[in-house]
C-alpha cells in the first residue's frame, strides 16, 4: 500500500471506531458538510500507516526521533485554553486545505483537512486515553497530540 492508494480503504464513519466523537450529541455533532470531509480508514489502510510511523521511527525518542525530526515547538493543554490551543495550531504554516493524516493507534486513523484539525482538535483528542500523531505525506512536519495534556510540533531535519 502508498499513499496513491490509501483512499481505497475510506470506510464509512458509521464503521469508524471513533465515530461517536463526531456525531453524538453527548460528546460533539459536528455539522454534516464537516462529517463528510472525514475519512476514516479501515484496519489495513491505519496498520499502513502505524507501520510507516514505526519504520521511519518517529517516536523511537520521546517526542520524535532526533535524528530524523527537530522539537520546534510545544503547548500545554489547561482547562479554559482551547482557543489558545486553536491559535497555536493555526500558527503551524499550513494551508487550511491541506489533506492531513490522524493515527490514533494500529487500527485507528484517518484523513481530513488541516483546517478541521484545527477547529476541532478537542473532538480528535481525548486527553489521558488519546496519543495521537498527525503529519501529511510529506512527512516534513509532525504533531503529536500526547496523553498527558501536551501538543508537540516537530519538523524534519531535511527541511
Amino acid at each position: 500500500m502508498n499513499f496513491k492508494e490509501i483512499d481505497k480503504h475510506i470506510i464509512p464513519l458509521e464503521e469508524f471506531v471513533l465515530s461517536w466523537r463526531f456525531t453524538d450529541k453527548k460528546y460533539d455533532e459536528l455539522p454534516v458538510s464537516h462529517i463528510k470531509e472525514l475519512k476514516p480508514f479501515n484496519k489495513d489502510a491505519s496498520q499502513f500507516i502505524d507501520k510507516l510511523i514505526k519504520e521511519k521511527n518517529i517516536h523511537n525518542q520521546f517526542p520524535f526521533n532526533n535524528d530524523t525530526h527537530i522539537l520546534i515547538d510545544k503547548v500545554e493543554i489547561i482547562d479554559g485554553n482551547d482557543k489558545e490551543i486553536q491559535h497555536w495550531l493555526s500558527q503551524r504554516n499550513l494551508s487550511s486545505e491541506d489533506q492531513v493524516y490522524l493515527s490514533w493507534d494500529s487500527e485507528t486513523s484517518l484523513k481530513t483537512k488541516w483546517k478541521y484539525v484545527v477547529e476541532y482538535w478537542d473532538t480528535f483528542y481525548y486527553s489521558v486515553s488519546d496519543d495521537l500523531t498527525i503529519f501529511d505525506e510529506s512527512m516534513d512536519w509532525m504533531l503529536l497530540f500526547f496523553h498527558e495534556n501536551e501538543i508537540y510540533w516537530g519538523t524534519s531535519k531535511a527541511i
